[in-house]
């Protein structure tokens, strides 16, 4: 086997949700994912899936043992992606049930940044550089 092109030299996320199928939906409408591929196990849960956010690779898949999704108001880990147009992402996102955390702000490191939850519990950091004065 070789390594996908898009798979080195990088630390690919690996999420578990509760409710892979419809994840992948809300992904693709929030925040622009198109699905690489899926494998299906038992009763249409998903095994193991691969989404791409704005160039960015992304693994899911239904929460077995020995993971678990992540509660409502506890994560150990924020998804940054760099977009073209954060503002225009967010109201999307917003739309069709992220939840605002953070509203899009222009940082002093020369990003503007917005922070969101999905319905699954993880949190979103999207970034689009800014030209700096």
């Amino acid at each position: 086997m070789q390594i996908p092109e898009h798979h080195k030299q990088a630390v690919i996320p690996h999420i578990m949700v509760d409710g892979a199928a419809e994840a992948i939906d809300f992904y693709a409408k929030a925040f622009g994912a198109v699905e690489l591929f899926r494998l299906e196990g038992e009763a249409g849960r998903i095994t193991h899936a691969e989404i791409r956010i704005h160039g960015s690779t992304l693994m899911l898949g239904d929460a077995d043992a020995p993971f678990s999704a992540p509660e409502r108001a506890a994560t150990s880990v924020a998804l940054h992606v760099y977009v073209p147009d954060v503002d225009s992402l967010t109201t999307t996102a917003v739309a069709v049930g992220a939840e605002l955390l953070t509203t899009p702000t222009d940082m002093p490191y020369g990003a503007r940044q917005v922070t969101l939850r999905d319905p699954y519990g993880h949190v979103w950091i999207f970034l689009t550089p800014i030209a700096k004065d």
